[in-house]
């Protein structure tokens, strides 16, 4: 587990593709490209929240980042995750490694709440990682977003970190 950098950009934009072509995971169509990414990347670097990679055999096996949940100033205490693994990384620990790792980030980061928005792909595995450590399911948005020929639901999970006596807030 480890920072990520802009050496890793070409992996994690793999990762990410996969999941972008071949699963409802993420409700983007096209995968982002090389410029993209670094944009992503800086933003997230830039407002000083977690950008992780965890490696496994020397290579990068997952991901994880949070971009701030909504651009207006009154939410800077709240970001939204990200997690994805190379599907050959799946179920050997390594998500919940990463989640563990951004949320002590986000605390020292000052984050209060940590959203994730998980897809109803059929596959209970993100949102029962995300209740192992905490979260709890707060909302449903249903039917809005369309990919692969379906509607797909979006389950809205969040988990606070606790207060920040002394901190920004």
């Amino acid at each position: 587990m480890r920072e990520a950098t802009r050496a890793d950009l070409p992996a994690i934009a793999e990762i990410y593709a996969h999941y972008v072509r071949n699963s409802v995971a993420t409700f983007e169509l096209t995968p982002p490209d090389a410029v993209e990414w670094e944009r992503r990347f800086d933003a997230v670097v830039g407002a000083g929240l977690p950008f992780l990679v965890a490696e496994s055999g020397g290579a990068v096996a997952g991901y994880a980042y949070c971009v701030q949940w909504k651009p207006r100033p009154a939410y800077r205490h709240s970001v939204e995750n990200s997690i994805y693994l190379a599907p050959e990384a799946a179920g050997q620990g390594l998500g919940g490694a990463l989640l563990d790792e951004l949320l002590a980030r986000c605390a020292e980061a000052d984050i209060r709440q940590v959203i994730a928005v998980i897809a109803d792909t059929g596959d209970p595995s993100s949102a029962e990682l995300h209740r192992r450590r905490g979260f709890r399911e707060v909302g449903r948005l249903s039917k809005v977003g369309f990919k692969h020929g379906r509607w797909l639901d979006t389950g809205l999970w969040q988990k606070e970190l606790g207060s920040h006596p002394g901190g920004r807030l």
